[in-house]
């Protein structure tokens, strides 16, 4: 038997989905309003890779694109 979140009082929330949807939301805006296809540093800079970067263990990595 499949479980499913009540219905009318019981709100259900995914909160990696959410944070990529705005990411997703945020993305659209920023090609959309470019006037020629956004590099992958624009992309990076859009989705804040750097920031997620500084904040992991891992720190600073070069990319090889």
């Amino acid at each position: 038997m499949t479980r499913v979140a009540p219905l009318g009082g019981g709100t259900v929330q995914d909160h990696v989905a959410l944070a990529e949807i705005e990411l997703t939301g945020e993305l659209m805006i920023a090609a959309s309003a470019a006037e020629d296809r956004l590099s992958l540093e624009s992309i990076d800079q859009v989705l804040r890779v750097a920031e997620e970067r500084e904040g992991s263990d891992l720190g600073p990595v070069k990319s090889g694109r």
